[in-house]
């Protein structure tokens, strides 16, 4: 089998509802529905919200950081990235762009939970400097494919880095 390698320019802009259609790929209904509410806390200066995109200005990662958690810190959640284009070092482009919302705020920490049992996350936080530091309790509430909403539980490592201007 011939392999061929493709590079492809990426734009980290603020992504917008009109993106959210296209963005079924990062999770159910209501997860673009909390995408949404969050797109109106973006509005007021309460998070900034980015999209990844190609050429064609179609998003393959989405992200937050919201500014309310830590006074001296923002905190990155949300990320998703297309499933299909995953370990192609678009998750590390949109980590650095969100790190350059918390820079561009005057802040120099960054933090982020990922889920305990993927170990994959992981390796990738700490590869880009992230350090643990402890658990919390997390959930959310998820579509199941009959409709049914259920409660999510889960455990998550906490992890944070301190930004280099």
């Amino acid at each position: 089998m011939a392999r061929a390698e493709v590079t492809l320019a990426l734009a980290i802009r603020n992504l917008t509802v009109d993106d959210l259609p296209g963005c079924g790929w990062s999770g159910g209904g209501l997860h673009l529905d909390s995408v949404a509410a969050e797109l109106d806390r973006a509005a007021l200066g309460e998070v900034d919200y980015v999209a990844v995109c190609g050429p064609a200005g179609v998003p393959v990662a989405i992200g937050g950081v919201d500014f309310a958690p830590f006074s001296d810190a923002g905190y990155l959640w949300q990320l998703a990235v297309h499933p299909l284009l995953q370990r192609c070092g678009i998750g590390t482009v949109l980590v650095g762009g969100l790190e350059d919302r918390i820079r561009a705020r005057g802040l120099s920490r960054a933090e982020l939970r990922y889920e305990q049992h993927l170990e994959g996350n992981r390796a990738f936080y700490e590869r880009l400097g992230y350090t643990p530091y402890g658990t919390a309790p997390d959930g959310w509430d998820e579509q199941l494919p009959g409709g049914e909403t259920r409660r999510y539980e889960t455990v998550c490592v906490k992890m944070r880095r301190a930004l280099p201007r």
